[in-house]
Order: structure tokens, then C-alpha cells, then sequence
């Protein structure tokens, strides 16, 4: 059906959407998870209660990308995988600790809620972390330098930081209140600490690739990616802006935050992968150089083209089911 150059872009294409919607999707409830207080029970509740419903179907993305990746690009998901095999597992036990503490802060006895509540808490720090340090990783081509460990490390918090900023976002859209206005100072502050990261981790990934720095600063592709750092920090200006006047009226665009929160991310995410393509590992394997047989994936792509929109129309049928502010903690 498809020739094997159109299935790559097809299957790279796919690979990104899962990736940008596990960012966002996930990204917000492990920033929630981030700013779990342990002292303030009513508060812990709501906030478990905002993400209830989706926590669990959000991974659901990291899980279609990661199997995009073995089926279309074999050859990449074996280098990846070798240079990122630990970080990945103390990403996965990070996701674990978060599922175990999620049911047992409610079917273990009182007494022990609050361990629950920091393990989940613990469970989304080393998570958010590890996809930082493995971003920071990614991007370097996996160079073992000192300089490449600094900017991992520098990755790493930047993206805790943009996740508690989504997730802070996503408290002032769902609760109301002292919860909402503690929500609303999380994310002023989060704000211009994930401000400052995307400027840094920006520059850094420009100076240690030559190559993305030609492609953004050559015709005629500057052309159309300039303004994407000159929209982002408009963006980033409007988003303290809002959170500003949020403090006097809550009710008032209690949404925006979170939405403008999403729109900086799908632009930094373009960006980052506009950068890199055609390469899916950078620096070392296109992805022309590592897709998987044609005949395979031609068969593949039926199955693709049933999966993708019965995910998607779920997640918003979920959304549009548990829409409005959170309700009171209810597992059952």
C-alpha cells in the first residue's frame, strides 16, 4: 500500500503524537503527584481525586510509543535501548511506586496514609526525573562526557519542573478555594523556573549540536522556526500574567493556565523534533536507516488505524465524562 520511505514519516509521525499526548497527559498528573501535600489530608484528597479518573489511561501513550518504536524501528529501539536501559527502569519503578501508593492510600489502614502519600510523591519525583535525564540523555546522541551528564542533569529538573507547572495549571482549572489558590502561587513560581529551563536547556542543545543549530539559523527553515522561541515566551509572559489576575478572580478563566501551559509544550515539542529530523537517534541512525520492512508494516498500519482513534475518542469521552471541578474522593 505504502512504500517504505512514506511508512517511516507515517510511523515516526505516530510516534510523535503518542509522545506529545503521554507528555502532556501524564505530565500534568505527575506534577500533581509532585505537589502532594503530606500534612493537609483534605487537600491530598482532592488532589487524587483531580487525577482519579485518567492517571492510569494517560500511560497508556508511553506504552503505544514505546511499541511504535520496536515494530517501525527496530535498529533505533536497540540502540536507545541499550544506552538508556537504566534510566529507564528507574523510570518504570518510579511509575510502579505511583500505581502500588494510588490504591493503598486508601485500602491500608489510616495510620499508614501518609507513608502512602509520600510514596507517591516519591514515585512521581523519580519518574518526572528520569524522563528529564533521559530527554538530556536523547538529545546528546548518548555522548558519555561531563558536559553531556550537566545537561541531562540540567534536563532532568527542568522537566520536573515544566510537570509540576502543568500539573499546578491543572489544580487551578479543577479545584477551588485555599487548594486553588495555593495551586495558583505553585504555578507562578513554577512558571518562571520553567521559563528559565527552556531558555538554558534551549542554548545548551544548540551549542553541543552544530547540526540543530545550521537547521534553526539557516534558509529556509529559520524562516519558519524563529518565532517559536519569540511565540513560546509570549506565551510564558501571558500564562504569569493570567495566574496574576487569577489570584483576585478565581473563577474567572480558571482554564487558561493550563492551556496555555499545554500550548508551550506542543510548541517546544515541534521544535525539538523539527531539530532532530530525519534522525531518530541523533547524530548516529536517520530514520530511513532503521525502518522496519515495508510488507510488515503495511499490516501493522491496519491495525494502527483502528487503535489510534479508538484511544483518542476514549481519552475524550473520559475528559468529557469527568469534566468540571473535582469531586470528593471516591474509589469505589
Amino acid at each position: 500500500m505504502f512504500d517504505q520511505q512514506s511508512l517511516a514519516v507515517i510511523f515516526v509521525s505516530l510516534m510523535a503524537l503518542s509522545t506529545l499526548l503521554y507528555v502532556i497527559l501524564d505530565g500534568y498528573d505527575l506534577g500533581v503527584g509532585m505537589l502532594l501535600p503530606i500534612e493537609k489530608k483534605e487537600h491530598a484528597d482532592t488532589m487524587i481525586a483531580s487525577i482519579g479518573p485518567f492517571w492510569d489511561a494517560n500511560e497508556t501513550w508511553l506504552v503505544f510509543a514505546v511499541g511504535l518504536l520496536l515494530i517501525a524501528f527496530p535498529a533505533a529501539y536497540n540502540l536507545i535501548l541499550k544506552a538508556l536501559y537504566l534510566p529507564s527502569v528507574v523510570m518504570l519503578i518510579g511509575l510502579i511506586l505511583r500505581g502500588v501508593a494510588f490504591d493503598f492510600r486508601a485500602k491500608a489502614a489510616v495510620s499508614h496514609r501518609k507513608t502512602w502519600d509520600k510514596t507517591f510523591k516519591a514515585g512521581s519525583f523519580i519518574a518526572a526525573l528520569s524522563q528529564g535525564y533521559i530527554l538530556g540523555i536523547y538529545v546528546t546522541g548518548f555522548e558519555q562526557s561531563w558536559m553531556a551528564t550537566c545537561f541531562a542533569i540540567m534536563s532532568a529538573f527542568g522537566v520536573a519542573c515544566a510537570y509540576m507547572l502543568i500539573g499546578a495549571g491543572w489544580l487551578v482549572m479543577k479545584t477551588h478555594g485555599e487548594l486553588q489558590q495555593t495551586a495558583i502561587k505553585y504555578a507562578q513560581r513554577c512558571v518562571v523556573i520553567t521559563f528559565i529551563g527552556v531558555v538554558l536547556v534551549s542554548g545548551l542543545n544548540l551549542w553541543v549540536n552544530p547540526e540543530v543549530y545550521e537547521k534553526w539559523f539557516t534558509w529556509p527553515y529559520g524562516l519558519f522556526l524563529l518565532p517559536i522561541p519569540m511565540v513560546c515566551c509570549i506565551a510564558f509572559f501571558l500564562c504569569f500574567n493570567v495566574l496574576r489576575h487569577l489570584k483576585k478572580t478565581p473563577e474567572h478563566g480558571s482554564g487558561l493556565p493550563f492551556f496555555i501551559t499545554v500550548f508551550i509544550f506542543t510548541l517546544s515539542f515541534f521544535g525539538l523534533s523539527f531539530s532532530f529530523f530525519p534522525d531518530i537517534v541523533p547524530n548516529q541512525l536517520t530514520i530511513w536507516q532503521s525502518v522496519a520492512a515495508p510488507e510488515s508494516l503495511n499490516f501493522i498500519l491496519w491495525g494502527a488505524f483502528i487503535v489510534v482513534p479508538t484511544i483518542l475518542a476514549y481519552t475524550v469521552y473520559s475528559y468529557r465524562v469527568f469534566w468540571g471541578k473535582a469531586d470528593e474522593l471516591n474509589y469505589y
